[in-house]
């Protein structure tokens, strides 16, 4: 992984100790709130209902053990004793004190981390597959390429006073993990003629006007990728709405022009800057490269995997929900469930981000991984080592078996702590988990992604879910709207809105119904909720989710 050198350093340094001089203006009154708040978001610096908050990049979801040690630190010293992993592979601190933020800054650029445009209408963290560099699937490991744009965007001097944020994700695989339809720019590794390059999407992205990605460029070569990606930005930036915040996003932009006018404008100024790169940009990614090496995969005997596998209930029921194929077939992708039934979705104690750090030192070649999902992932573990470390992760309430199940549930945080929302996330997700466990049915039920969010942001992506849940505030009353049939893969689609919304008491419920639907209405184990949903349409479901409106129908 990428290791800071003695630029990035010093750059991270002076970053910080401007940062420093601001916070001390602001709490002696020189800097006033409104003048304080640009600064702060440069830095990932919010305001929050009840005390600031930090946001940090995990710049493309990669941790090392040091890395992730480091986080609990911050945790611990300055925080509440905890972190809150969100979905755009950040973490979050909701409880630090003002004037200890740049001591944490200073924490974090000691192990190459920083909080540098997590905020502001800027480029935000670039997001990538969270298995890449060990998924089977992948056509290439495309962290090197997200940190070419990490780089590239860092203080670019023409995009820090855009219209809006703007998020980029990017997957080396056919399957996407990385929900790049859903961003402004979504980048997904394709194979042309022996070349590997890029399918450039545009425009995608959820929240008030949720919409899809538009492909602007079938394929286009590693070398051509960094100036055609600064024409996509440079055009919007010029062309993107500015009077009006709700129709600032690119995806307003290319819906208003559409596709052909706005593609036409990104191919005239990709062709009047493609000299300006000189092939700079080439060398600086070929260093990169060495930094993205896999580790020295060690051989040895799987029997202790396939004995525990044969022999242990528990242990094979968290394979086959914890586990992923790797490239390499005596090795398996981890993914850590921080979602035990009934904890809030996302956070992660001190003493839980240390123990992954050690069992990623002991079993990963300490790397680690954070998904969209909320989860923390070990790339590369022997499966010899598997029976061992699902021991471990047991004791420490991390062994939970329902990665993709009902109660792997993404939340943003919700009114709980955030001054934008609306209704409250967590509590939701909280007993959602608690019911399934209480029925015993998520394995039963299989796949299923519920996603939930607190205002119309879209924060948790509601609209991508399988079932997605969008709290609202109607006449100061929490009201619950259901969507059903979303999908956030490679065959992105945005929910559809089911019907009325559900009272605060009265979601769980109806979302236990849907459940219940979904294993009356399936033709086999295998059919999916997702696909019998496609299959049969959405009237069940609704007949399910509103059985009142059904009898009374069926009266009528």
């Amino acid at each position: 992984m990428y290791k800071y050198n003695e630029f990035d350093a010093a750059f991270l340094a002076e970053r910080n100790a401007q940062f420093r001089s601001q916070v001390e203006r602001r709490i002696d009154g020189s800097l006033t709130e409104d003048e304080f708040r640009p600064l702060r978001l440069m830095n990932g610096v919010y305001l929050q209902l009840h005390a600031y908050m930090l946001r940090v990049a995990i710049p493309y979801g990669t941790l090392s053990s040091d890395q992730m040690r480091q986080l609990a630190l911050l945790a611990e010293k300055w925080d509440k004793g905890y972190g809150h992993f969100t979905t755009r592979q950040n973490i979050q601190y909701n409880w630090p004190k003002l004037p200890d933020i740049p001591d944490m800054l200073d924490a974090l650029g000691e192990v190459g981390l920083h909080a540098i445009q997590t905020s502001g209408n800027t480029i935000r963290n670039v997001t990538a597959d969270h298995f890449a560099g060990a998924a089977k699937d992948e056509l290439i490991d495309p962290r090197p390429v997200a940190e070419l744009l990490r780089q590239w965007s860092t203080d670019h001097p023409e995009f820090q006073f855009m219209p809006r944020k703007f998020k980029i994700a990017i997957t080396g695989s056919p399957n996407d993990r990385a929900v790049t339809k859903a961003h402004d720019i979504g980048l997904r590794a394709v194979e042309k003629n022996g070349e590997i390059g890029f399918e450039v999407i545009v425009g995608g992205g959820l929240g008030r006007t949720p919409m899809i990605g538009k492909v602007i460029n079938e394929f286009v070569s590693k070398e051509d990728l960094l100036p055609y990606l600064e024409a996509i930005v440079s055009v919007w930036n010029i062309e993107g709405r500015r009077d009006n915040k709700y129709k600032a996003r690119i995806k307003i932009t290319v819906h208003e022009q559409g596709l052909d006018t706005f593609r036409e404008k990104v191919e005239a100024r990709y062709a009047a800057i493609r000299d300006q790169f000189g092939g700079f940009d080439q060398k600086l990614l070929a260093d990169i490269e060495q930094h993205f090496l896999p580790p020295a995969f060690r051989n040895a005997e799987t029997t202790p995997y396939t004995v525990a596998y044969d022999n242990d209930p528990v242990f094979r029921a968290w394979a086959d929900t914890n586990l992923t194929e790797h490239k390499q077939a005596d090795h398996a992708i981890v993914t850590i469930s921080i979602k035990e039934h009934g904890k809030t979705p996302g956070d992660a104690s001190a003493d839980q981000m240390r123990l992954m750090a050690h069992l990623a030192d002991n079993y990963a070649y300490g790397e680690l991984r954070i998904s969209h999902e909320q989860n923390v992932i070990l790339p590369h573990v022997h499966k010899s080592d598997l029976p061992a470390l699902h021991k471990a992760l047991k004791e420490a309430g991390l062994g939970t078996a329902n990665i993709g199940l009902a109660s792997d549930i993404i939340a943003c945080p919700g009114m709980d702590y955030c001054a934008l929302a609306t209704a409250r996330s967590i509590p939701i997700a909280q007993q959602i988990a608690t019911r399934v466990e209480e029925l015993k049915i998520e394995h039963e039920v299989g796949e299923l992604k519920i996603k939930i969010s607190g205002c119309i942001n879209a924060c948790g992506h509601h609209h991508v879910g399988h079932i997605g849940i969008l709290g609202l505030d109607r006449a100061g009353v929490e009201n619950y709207q259901v969507t059903l049939g979303g999908d956030h893969t490679e065959n992105a689609v945005v929910g559809e809105r089911a019907g009325p919304g559900f009272s605060y008491d009265q979601i769980v419920p109806a979302v236990e119904r849907l459940m219940l639907a979904y294993l009356e209405l399936r033709d086999s184990a295998e059919e999916r909720f997702i696909d019998a949903y496609r299959r049969v349409g959405p009237a069940p479901f609704k007949a399910a989710l509103y059985p009142e409106a059904e009898e009374k129908a069926n009266a009528a």
